[in-house]
């Protein structure tokens, strides 16, 4: 009997070890969290910047982008003399710089914890499958900004989004598949009911990675903290 009990436990061992080798399993819950939590902020800065009516302009909606008018007009609210434009891409570059920033210290927190590497192979692949379709999709949207088809940036954004994060879930735990495919779900959803398309944001950016961080967290990582 004690036997079969080692042989079962070098059978677990090899399979963790291959486990390791294949994937990137230090991803932190709370890096979820904390880019959830980013997320909505930066939409409700979004959306007091533009008094709630950031993708209801009746021309952005009928003609497929927006008014001249929209992108520029001045709001006395803002900082600094700052266009409705200009503070979308301020708010949209902090978002994202404090999200990369808690991402990468919650998860190199994890792998401190667990002695593994946060740079090894699993890793550089995992951030290869991640970053192309991000990349495609950032030039995308910086396309359809350029010929002013601002109603379908959020909805890119989340389709991307999620594009990346399936391309990259099996580098990672399996779970995050699911998120890639809610995160397309969403977009599409937003690129059909554009007038809700900062809400669908929040829920994609926002919502669901507190969710899904909160899930990793105590499905993985709680018991070992």
């Amino acid at each position: 009997m004690s036997e079969q009990v080692e042989q079962l436990a070098a059978i677990r061992e090899i399979r963790d070890i291959m486990a390791r080798s294949s994937r990137f399993l230090s991803l932190s819950g709370l890096s979820g969290v904390w880019a959830g939590s980013m997320a909505l902020l930066g939409a409700a800065a979004a959306f007091w910047a533009s008094d709630g009516r950031l993708f209801t302009n009746e021309p952005l909606i009928s003609l497929g982008y927006g008014a001249e008018h929209w992108p520029i007009a001045n709001n006395p609210k803002l900082p600094f003399g700052l266009n409705l434009l200009h503070f979308l891409w301020l708010d949209a570059v902090a978002v994202f710089l404090l999200a990369l920033i808690g991402a990468f210290y919650f998860t190199f927190r994890r792998t401190q914890h667990t002695g593994h590497s946060i740079w090894d192979a699993t890793a550089q692949r995992l951030t290869v499958n991640l970053c192309i379709p991000l990349a495609a999709g950032g030039i995308f949207c910086l396309a359809m900004i350029y010929h002013h088809v601002f109603v379908l940036v959020a909805p890119a954004t989340l389709l991307f989004y999620g594009m990346a994060v399936l391309n990259a879930s099996k580098y990672t735990l399996n779970d995050i598949r699911y998120l890639g495919i809610l995160e397309i779900v969403l977009g599409l959803l937003a690129a059909f009911f554009s007038q809700y398309a900062i809400e669908f944001w929040a829920i994609g950016f926002g919502v669901c990675h507190i969710l899904y961080g909160l899930i990793m967290y105590y499905k993985y990582e709680r018991k070992t903290a």
